[in-house]
């Protein structure tokens, strides 16, 4: 099972603070866990929203919205992809993880959607097509 493993942002990331040199060794190290563990496939920090926008999409019409966004407790700091076997081994990892930020923070653990998920839907032909897209993201360098 894969899980999208979500740190949600604080004031302090969305005000662009960096973190400490002591935080990056210890994120460094449970990243190098994970890793080790066959855990871990993808993780990243995320620029503060004041960088970033949104689409709004209605019907036909697309409107962007330029950040930053006001509710901070709704942003996401960064993230990290995870294989493991369950939720309750996710929940494990995170319960080890250093706290991401100097004061209180939070994770949030989605589960990601695969094929078999979406049912009679996702037809013989949206599966080879799905191959097909992974197996050329698969080949880029």
């Amino acid at each position: 099972m894969r899980f999208m493993i979500i740190v949600r942002a604080t004031r302090d990331s969305e005000a662009g603070v960096m973190p400490s040199e002591r935080l990056l060794g210890e994120m460094g190290k449970f990243n190098e866990e994970l890793v080790k563990a066959g855990v871990m496939l993808a993780g990243e920090g995320l620029h503060p929203s004041a960088k970033g926008a949104r689409v709004r999409f209605s019907g036909p019409k697309r409107s962007v919205i330029d950040g930053p966004f006001a509710e901070t407790k709704e942003l996401i700091a960064g993230f990290w992809l995870w294989q493991v076997r369950s939720l309750d081994e996710a929940i494990e990892w995170v319960r080890r993880c250093p706290n991401p930020f100097d004061t209180d923070s939070e994770i949030e653990i989605r589960q990601v959607f695969e094929a078999e998920d979406f049912g009679a839907e996702f037809t013989p032909e949206l599966r080879g097509q799905e191959a097909r897209l992974r197996t050329q993201l698969a080949a880029k360098p």
